[in-house]
């Protein structure tokens, strides 16, 4: 709890930091980070994701119209665990079989990382930039490669990101790690895009595998991201209505 409470002031030392030193220039620097990074997000999953839903069949913005009260949760919390059994049970109402659904799922938590990893590499870049390190194509690969597995594991707790980036630059000697002061002011921005992104892949994940394994009754989907009533749904509702 006292760590918490003091959070904020932590921040507050980052921004005046980074002001001080690189002057209130670097504030529009880092909202152009934050934008490109929205901008990068929104294209994987709109383009990258969309072409997933698409071939499997289904459309990705009726599965996000779905999923809409989850994803504002994560919004609010920047942590796409508050809402896990809350997207399995949507899953498997959405016609996907149990055992699908509780092994992409819990799986892609921890593997399938896909906002998580542009902000790494995103991060890195920007640090090098900001400090004027050159940087290889080699060092870029190897940034890539490396974010692929620091990434892992690292989405569950909010700020995470800070620790797993500063174990990226640590591999990569040539970018300094004090750089990562320039990007803590904006975490919690960024954070936004990062839980939301990685929800949605997982998502897309399992309905695609789904899809390609045979585990999903594809009327059934098509008629609840329609929003159509089933059956079952109505029974229920009746159920829980009270009589006069």
């Amino acid at each position: 709890g006292i760590i918490i409470k003091l959070a904020p002031l932590g921040v507050l030392g980052a921004i005046a930091f980074t002001v001080g030193q690189y002057g209130v220039g670097s504030l529009k620097q880092l909202g152009m980070l934050v934008l490109l990074f929205y901008v990068a997000v929104a294209f994987f999953v709109f383009v990258v994701l969309g072409f997933a839903m698409r071939v499997s069949g289904f459309s990705l913005i009726k599965l996000l119209r779905y999923l809409r009260e989850e994803l504002m949760v994560v919004f609010a919390t920047t942590s796409s665990d508050s809402v896990l059994p809350q997207i399995m049970a949507k899953l498997r109402h959405l016609g996907i079989r149990d055992s699908t659904v509780g092994l992409v799922i819990p799986t892609g938590y921890s593997f399938n990382l896909d906002a998580f990893s542009i902000y790494i590499t995103l991060a890195a870049v920007f640090i090098a930039q900001a400090t004027n390190t050159p940087i290889s194509m080699t060092d870029l690969l190897t940034i890539l490669a490396i974010a692929l597995v620091t990434s892992k594991g690292a989405h569950g707790v909010p700020g995470s990101a800070i620790v797993v980036l500063a174990a990226t630059l640590h591999a990569i000697p040539a970018i300094p790690a004090i750089g990562l002061v320039l990007v803590l002011s904006v975490d919690w921005f960024m954070g936004i895009a990062r839980a939301l992104g990685n929800l949605i892949g997982n998502c897309v994940a399992t309905v695609a595998i789904a899809s390609w394994e045979g585990d999903i009754d594809r009327e059934r989907a098509h008629k609840v991201l329609n929003g159509e009533k089933l059956p079952q749904d109505t029974a229920q509702s009746e159920l829980s209505t009270p009589h006069a």
